[in-house]
């Protein structure tokens, strides 16, 4: 794998990382419950940490693959989920999510950022690198 690729693994795997502890952060100090669609994203952000770990230690280029497929589905889940909480016409038709709606808003920073909208940031970013990984991995 070429520097470039290497150097997107280990962006990719810090940002999985620093989404995953803040996950935890909020779950575990904060006492704020997930819902239903935070604990899907979660499900999907917290092997990525081990997904890059290994493909970082084992200079393994299809590492890049599996991080473009769990962070688009995680993408999609965590910006479903933002809209849902800041688009009113949404809110009508979102999903039961058990004891936590999700439409619930634990933060709301600026009147913007929410833990999903954090997600959803930090699925982009995956993404984007894993992407790039992939077409960099692929000069060699």
């Amino acid at each position: 794998m070429k520097k470039k690729a290497e150097n997107l693994a280990v962006y990719s795997w810090v940002v999985a990382l620093v989404a995953t502890l803040g996950s935890l952060y909020f779950s575990e100090i904060r006492h704020y419950e997930p819902c239903l669609l935070c604990w899907y994203q979660r499900i999907i952000m917290y092997p990525l940490v081990i997904i890059f770990l290994i493909g970082i230690i084992l200079k393994d280029r299809n590492t890049f693959i599996y991080g473009i497929v769990f962070s688009a589905i995680g993408f999609l889940t965590s910006w479903y989920h933002y809209a849902i909480q800041k688009v009113t016409f949404l809110q009508d038709s979102s999903p039961a999510c058990g004891q936590v709606s999700c439409i619930a808003q634990y933060i709301n920073w600026g009147g913007v950022i929410t833990i999903p909208f954090l997600a959803g940031i930090a699925f982009t970013l995956i993404l984007i690198m894993s992407l790039l990984g992939f077409k960099y991995s692929k000069e060699d």
